[in-house]
This record gives structure tokens, C-alpha cells and sequence, in this order.
């Protein structure tokens, strides 16, 4: 990912830990997360359908 990247905090990020999140940039082919107290050491990418289902997880299960 070059820097030029639109890298984009939670919208849960508040001041306070605000700081000590992820950032997330998108593109076609990949998603890449960067930790933000770090935005120049190393990233991770994943497939943008792995990066979904992953997301999907996260979410709170209802009617259980």
C-alpha cells in the first residue's frame, strides 16, 4: 500500500484510546489494517471477502 492510501480510523475512535486503534484502507483486490500509534511499520492485508466475513463476526448476534 504507497502512502497515498485513504487510510480511515473507526468512527469509535474518540480522544482518550482514540489513539490506540487500527486504521483500515481499502482497494479492489485488498484490504490492508495498520495499527495507528505505528502508521510506518508493517500492515496486513487480506482478500476483501475474507475481511467482510471477518467483520460480519464481529457484529452483535441477535434473536439468540
Amino acid at each position: 500500500m504507497s502512502p497515498m492510501d485513504n487510510w480511515q480510523k473507526s468512527s469509535y475512535s474518540g480522544e482518550g484510546d482514540g489513539n490506540n486503534c487500527v486504521e483500515v484502507a481499502t482497494r479492489p483486490a485488498q484490504v490492508a489494517v495498520r495499527d495507528s500509534k505505528h502508521p510506518t511499520r508493517a500492515t496486513l492485508s487480506f482478500p476483501p471477502e475474507a475481511f467482510a466475513l471477518f467483520l460480519q463476526a464481529l457484529k452483535p448476534q441477535t434473536g439468540r
